[in-house]
């Protein structure tokens, strides 16, 4: 229900017509149903489910949308990971902006990836797995990694940047941000200057750093470059908290963990 109340957050961004949250939910659990024998029972795979809204107003002119279509498409997909929750190198990008404050960051929006693809190729050409992005104003915070949220493990909190407006409102940085109230766990939702950062990875106070989003769930960062200077975060290797956020989220998905928030849909 959470990713479906987000969608309607991002179509009253983009004046796409809203929709019944419970309905949506149940056009999801009918589709299920009928595809049912595509669902994998192998751990680590899963149908994939991609609901989509677009416009289908008979005309091109610029305005809001009056008619839409709502569909939804699936894919069998296999783990994420080929050889386990593997660290990735990433590189802080200065020149390209995914998006700014008064924009569309904050919605599930194809201009925004259409937006984000060249710094992503050219970082990939450099040998960098993805980027980092910083806001677009002051160009001086932090805010997303490649298309997943950010969350770093600071000094014994957890510290994730806070959202204004350019970043998308994760369902899994929101589940995780609640497993760590969950734990008792301190956290810090505030603005993260890239200075700061690297301050705290010279001097050993940054003890983790991730991505977190639904394909991934939760991918290490095991090394930044800033500038030209790399810095290695926890001897490159996952730290014990992404561990735990990994194995807790993808647990409470299989049925394997308690399910006290009731995240999980039962066909």
């Amino acid at each position: 229900a959470e990713n479906f109340k987000r969608m309607n957050n991002s179509a009253e961004r983009l004046c796409l017509p809203q929709f019944d949250v419970e309905d949506a939910v149940e056009y999801l659990r009918k589709f299920v149903e009928v595809e049912k024998d595509w669902v994998p029972d192998q751990y680590g795979t899963s149908l994939y489910l991609r609901p989509f809204l677009f416009g289908t107003d008979a005309d091109l002119a610029l305005h809001g949308i009056s008619h839409a279509t709502f569909m939804v498409i699936a894919c069998v997909v296999g783990s994420y990971y080929k050889s386990g929750l593997a660290p990735v190198d990433m590189l802080i990008e200065m020149d390209d902006v995914r998006a700014v404050r008064g924009g569309t960051g904050y919605a599930k929006c194809g201009g925004n990836y259409a937006a984000a693809t060249r710094a992503g190729e050219k970082a990939a050409k450099k040998g960098y797995s993805q980027v980092v992005w910083v806001d677009g104003v002051e160009r001086k915070y932090v805010e997303e990694g490649g298309g997943m949220n950010l969350m770093f493990v600071w000094d014994g909190k957890l510290v994730t940047p806070e959202l204004n407006g350019s970043i998308l409102p994760g369902v899994t940085r929101r589940s995780c941000i609640q497993l760590f109230k969950d734990w008792g766990l301190p956290l810090e939702e505030r603005l993260i200057s890239v200075d700061e950062l690297f301050e705290a990875a010279a001097n050993g106070k940054l003890e983790e750093a991730m991505c977190v989003g639904t394909a991934a769930v939760i991918c290490p960062i095991g090394e930044l470059t800033y500038q030209g200077k790399e810095y290695v975060i926890n001897d490159f290797k996952t730290g014990p908290l992404a561990q735990k956020l990994y194995d807790t989220l993808t647990g409470i998905q299989w049925g394997d963990v308690e399910d006290p928030h009731e995240w999980t849909c039962v066909l």
